[in-house]
């Protein structure tokens, strides 16, 4: 009887251990397959990166990364529909950049475009791929980008479309939301759970640094085109300047011309009047850069057109205003003085529209003369009051006598202390170097509000010409 009962105690734990051996190869099968499942979501995890990683390295579109970055997720995920909203510049509304075909609405649709949508499918994809989101916009993507939290959404609620299950979440990078992806599954199907959440928040996290390298990489190449349209600029107006003083018997010339930018609202030019006579003007437009620079050009080919038809300098900024005034803007004006050069005897005739008064040294007392006759900006007044107020100032200069004509650039240069270089200066550093002719006024004033103002000299447009009697 003892031997039957060991059999069967030794049965029953033969039974049991293989029922052990049993369960632990149905647990060793599990934890394989799930290891397996795991490998192929890092894999295509991986698989992601990599191709948002080329990319940037092959060069692409903005639409091809964001076809990527949704294709990718709902790859990942095992999701059947995703769509990409990116924040515009003012962060006032999200645009959507990228949607698969058959993607469910995140926000309410309006009752013509669902009337449409029954007659044609396409005419509701096309509302969805054009239509932006605010934050005042129902639905789960305005509230996403207003709470900035990730959340699973259950199939029939939280205003999408009663067939739907979904991932919403934002796209953050230093802060600041970029922009709202949304994965949906119909239902019945596979529903998303808080594993999948934590895939899709270590998906969002790559996606959103892959934005914001796109918009510096985009910033970049936008810089560069400018640059290049600055440098071609920069050129143009190069060639509408003189590249070397006229040679004008009885006189020396010299100038000198500093953009704050790249290109300069400041103007100066020679203009050939016929024998024995020469025009010289020097002129600022107001503001600074290309719209400045756009403005000195037209005003250079208008001078010289109606210099050649007037006899006086008062006559000829008469007839430069009255081209002018048309095309000016209430906020835009141009300050100019102009003077006629005659050969015999040494005569000048010297108009201004608004402009610095030219400076006057005279060899023969060593003073400096202030040279203001009256006259007000280019197009301000259609000609009433202009035509009126421009007048004439004739006068002779003598064997090393030397006129200054220069922009507000030099006598509002600034020293680190907020203090201006002002007229008094200027009067004394065309006292100083006079004697040595235009290039060295030139050549000393340029050096000297440079030791002063240092590295704010940039502040404006700089330009100055010296003319000396000889």
């Amino acid at each position: 009887m003892w031997i039957f009962f060991i059999a069967a105690l030794l049965f029953i734990a033969l039974v049991a251990s293989l029922m052990v051996v049993k369960q632990s190869h149905a647990r060793a099968a599990i934890l394989e397959q799930r290891l397996k499942e795991l490998q192929a979501e890092e894999d295509r995890v991986f698989d992601f990166l990599h191709g948002i990683g080329a990319a940037f390295s092959e060069g692409f579109r903005s639409f091809e990364l964001h076809r990527l970055i949704v294709e990718s997720s709902t790859r990942i995920l095992d999701a059947r529909f995703g769509a990409l909203y990116l924040a515009n510049k003012s962060d006032s509304s999200l645009t959507p950049t990228f949607m698969t075909a058959g993607c469910p609405a995140f926000f309410p649709i309006p009752d013509h475009i669902l009337q449409q949508a029954g007659e044609s499918a396409e005419a509701l994809e096309s509302f969805l791929q054009l239509q932006p989101v605010t934050k005042d916009t129902p639905g789960p993507i305005a509230d996403c980008w207003r709470t900035g939290e990730a959340r699973l959404l259950t199939a029939g609620a939280d205003g999408l479309l009663p067939a739907h299950s979904a991932i919403v979440g934002p796209l953050v990078y230093r802060h600041r939301i970029l922009g709202v992806m949304a994965l949906a599954n119909p239902f019945p199907g596979p529903a998303f759970e808080e594993k999948d959440l934590k895939v899709f928040r270590a998906i969002a996290e790559q996606s959103a640094f892959a934005l914001y390298n796109e918009a510096i990489y985009l910033e970049a190449g936008e810089k560069k085109l400018m640059d290049r349209d600055l440098e071609i600029a920069r050129d143009i107006q190069r060639i509408l300047l003189p590249g070397a003083a006229p040679v004008f018997p009885g006189y020396k010339m010299s100038a000198m011309s500093l953009a704050a930018r790249h290109v300069s609202g400041d103007y100066f030019d020679y203009i050939p009047l016929g024998p024995g006579r020469l025009g010289v003007a020097i002129a600022d437009v107001s503001g600074k850069g290309v719209p400045a620079s756009l403005i000195m050009a037209m005003c250079r080919g208008v001078l010289r057109r109606e210099a050649t038809e007037a006899l006086n300098a008062s006559d000829v900024l008469r007839r430069v205003n009255q081209q002018l005034y048309p095309d000016m803007t209430e906020d835009m004006f141009i300050s100019m003085a102009y003077l006629i050069l005659e050969e015999e005897g040494g005569r000048v005739n010297l108009a201004r529209a608004g402009h610095d008064a030219p400076l006057l040294y005279r060899a023969a007392t060593a003073e400096v003369e202030k040279l203001s006759p009256k006259g007000i900006a280019l197009g301000i007044d259609s000609g009433e009051v202009f035509n009126r107020v421009c007048t004439d100032l004739n006068l002779v200069m003598e064997v090393g006598d030397c006129m200054l004509l220069y922009t507000d650039g030099a006598t509002e240069a600034m020293n680190p202390d907020g203090l201006e270089y002002g007229v008094d200066r200027l009067v004394g550093a065309l006292q100083a170097s006079a004697p040595h002719g235009a290039e060295g006024v030139v050549r000393h004033l340029a050096e000297d509000v440079k030791a002063f103002a240092g590295d704010q000299l940039k502040h404006d447009d700089f330009t100055v010409i010296a003319i000396s009697k000889t």
